[in-house]
């Protein structure tokens, strides 16, 4: 087989399992079998008298014919999707741009940029999603976004090790603090001491390989006690403000706390910082682009000054 016949299919299947990071995750996405991804890289991959992804344990990642594949595949995918949309009848005179964004970026960020953008550049359309930090930085090697807002924490290490390095640009820094129940006794001071977290109970993520300890304070010295488990920042929130237990937040959420919350500052120890960036792949970026990520820097500005202590 040819890798000129290669079918479209197969092109976005591979790219779903280069995003995805797994053959069963890509498949849950497509709503394919196992069995069907597995066919489809198979064929592909004989196509290309090579092999593309490289399977590891904890998944895949791209080898450097898999980056050459994709770098074509994402070109091709596009312009069908493009053409698609052009023959719907979809309008895009202002261009299209596609972010991926952690979920403590969309209590304000995110709004205030897409408003903002609406009000200067009606043109430009925004597709927007959520997700961790590895899924969008799949996501972007794998050409299915252009710009991810990313979260990371000291050592603030890149994303990922693969090449070439995404391009990185910090919007923010803050401390990380604490979402205590109104009515805790803990909530009687202005910030928390460090030593009187031993103890306590906790709501945290999911445990999943690294968010498996999000939401307790980091560097206790004692295994935490977990009571509660969520994905959602909110739903967190709404288990602190129902006297449910601690969790840790980013300061960017301070205002978007329901009553019955306290946000504190915690004291006696080593600062915890959150840094959140928007990152992009090395080339150039479109122009939709260079505008959504300067409407970004502009709301991280006005969100750093309303939430500032």
């Amino acid at each position: 087989m040819d890798f000129t016949d290669v079918s479209l299919t197969s092109l976005r299947v591979f790219r779903t399992v280069a995003e995805r990071g797994t053959f069963t995750a890509a498949a849950l996405s497509l709503g394919y079998t196992q069995s069907a991804v597995s066919r489809q890289i198979a064929s592909i991959e004989r196509a290309a008298g090579a092999e593309l992804l490289e399977r590891r344990r904890e998944g895949v990642r791209l080898t450097a014919a898999g980056r050459v594949v994709m770098r074509r595949a994402t070109v091709v995918l596009d312009e069908i999707d493009a053409a698609a949309r052009e023959l719907s009848g979809l309008p895009e005179p202002g261009g299209t741009v596609r972010l991926g964004w952690v979920p403590s970026a969309g209590a304000h960020l995110v709004p205030e940029a897409l408003a903002s953008l609406r009000r200067s550049d009606p043109g430009l359309r925004v597709i927007s999603r959520e997700g961790t930090t590895p899924a969008l930085a799949r996501a972007l090697r794998a050409g299915s976004i252009d710009l991810a807002l990313l979260a990371s924490a000291p050592p603030f290490r890149a994303p990922d090790d693969e090449s070439p390095p995404l391009v990185l640009r910090t919007l923010t820094e803050r401390s990380l603090c604490l979402a205590v129940p109104a009515e805790h006794p803990l909530a009687r001071a202005d910030f928390v001491d460090v030593a009187d977290l031993r103890g306590q109970q906790w709501i945290a993520s999911p445990s999943a390989g690294e968010d498996r300890l999000m939401g307790v304070w980091p560097g206790l010295d004692e295994r935490p006690e977990i009571v509660h488990t969520a994905r959602d920042w909110l739903a967190k929130l709404h288990l602190v403000a129902a006297g449910c237990g601690l969790t840790t937040v980013s300061r960017s959420l301070v205002s978007a706390a329901p009553p019955g919350v306290r946000i504190l500052e915690v004291r006696g120890g080593p600062q915890e910082l959150r840094r959140l960036s928007v990152a992009r792949l090395p080339q150039p970026p479109t122009e939709a682009a260079r505008r959504l990520e300067a409407a970004l820097r502009a709301a991280a500005v006005g969100t750093e000054a309303a939430t500032s202590p």
